[in-house]
């Protein structure tokens, strides 16, 4: 399998900064006190809220990509967006990232490279930067507050991104859609409101893995355009589940009330318990701070009250959100190995369900859309001769 070297470049340069970036910045540690001053230090200004004027980043700029192909090389696309990997320096550092924060860029470039690279063998991968939401900032807030400000900035950008994806590179190929907590809420974005508002785009989805944030029943029924899967095979469909221990009983920041799970093992939406065994494999991070396979680690069984995949087998102790995070992930939550824990199910399940949507649309997926303007080949602004990490 292909690998991201940038992305492993990122995690030796990072060391500790294992799970996914962003888990790191949830750390007990006191931000360094700053200094006595006369002057008054002004607070960040709060971001723009749904609704409000708001300029998106230009993904004309070659540099405002984390991941886009030089060569065509699949029949496929896979849009990638990254979860939260930006977080405040103090108070009086804006909630949300510019679009060049160097901290974020280094975050979703560990994420392309240790999760989203299970994807990488289905299709030619496509991943935005766009301007995100500190976690810790965010998730504090009240379910409707969180809307209002994902739908402002981070989702500006996200459709921004993927229009400019559509309209300029895709080529009318069909393509997969990946995305973890924010970045797979924002995944929602595109699937519920770019969608309904572009007829025949959704044809070409293939699938939607929206992990690490529910996706609701209520969702399902008001966005006709899209479906939930309901086993291995099925495309244009979407797959959702969050990980948590058989104790959990707290409530997650990315669940929803109604929320719809399925089994990252055997894919079936019952309460039928996967084994360990069954597993094809883990990609986890070892006590060295690499990444490998693991086998026989996680189990997977859905519990179809709640919504949520539960994880019977792996070390509670040393797989579950930090103790940091405590206040936002409760104890028992798994959110930062939604995708490690079952890593090459996913990318066999891509692959697969790849294979069945070519197999049902053997012609026409190659066609060139009149109104599509030609691709641009310009170098990845993730060139590791190019880019430093700061």
């Amino acid at each position: 399998m292909k690998k991201f070297i940038i992305g492993l470049l990122v995690v030796a340069v990072l060391g500790v900064g294992g799970y996914y970036a962003y888990t790191t910045f949830f750390t007990s540690e006191e931000a360094p006190k700053q200094e006595t001053r006369k002057t008054t230090i002004k607070k960040a200004k709060e971001p723009e809220k749904a609704g409000e004027a708001i300029k998106d980043s230009d993904y004309s700029n070659t540099d405002n990509w984390l991941a886009k192909p030089t060569e065509i090389t699949s029949q496929a696309d896979v849009f990638m967006l990254y979860p939260t990997a930006y977080a405040q320096k103090n108070e009086n550092s804006s909630p949300v990232a510019k679009i060049d924060n160097p901290t974020m860029r280094a975050g979703a470039q560990v994420f392309l490279a240790t999760q989203g690279s299970a994807f990488d063998t289905s299709g030619n991968v496509y991943a935005p930067y766009y301007r995100q939401l500190d976690a810790k900032w965010l998730l504090t807030k009240s379910k409707e507050e969180q809307a209002q400000y994902t739908d402002g900035v981070p989702k500006a950008d996200v459709m921004a991104a993927f229009d400019y994806y559509i309209k300029h590179e895709n080529n009318n190929r069909p393509f997969i859609l990946v995305g973890h907590s924010q970045g797979a809420r924002m995944l929602k974005a595109i699937m519920y409101d770019y969608f309904k508002n572009n007829p025949g785009v959704s044809d070409r989805m293939i699938a939607a893995y929206v992990l690490g944030q529910s996706v609701t029943q209520q969702e399902m029924n008001d966005n006709p355009q899209v479906k939930f899967a309901t086993g291995p095979d099925d495309t244009g469909v979407v797959i959702s589940y969050n990980t948590v221990a058989p104790d959990f009983t707290g409530t997650l920041p990315t669940w929803d009330e109604g929320a719809l799970a399925i089994n990252p093992i055997n894919w079936r939406t019952d309460g039928t318990p996967a084994t360990a065994e069954e597993n094809l494999g883990s990609y986890v991070r070892n006590d060295n701070g690499d990444y490998s396979k693991v086998m026989n680690l996680a189990d997977a069984t859905v519990d179809g009250t709640r919504g949520l995949v539960v994880s019977s087998t792996v070390d509670k102790a040393k797989y579950e959100m930090p103790e940091s995070t405590r206040k936002i992930f409760p104890a028992g939550s798994f959110h930062n190995n939604d995708i490690s824990f079952y890593y090459y199910n996913l990318q066999q399940n891509a692959e697969n369900r790849e294979a069945q949507y070519f197999a049902m649309h053997p012609q026409g997926t190659q066609t060139t859309d009149p109104n599509q303007q030609p691709a641009q080949q310009e170098p990845q602004a993730i060139d590791p001769n190019q880019q430093t990490v700061q």
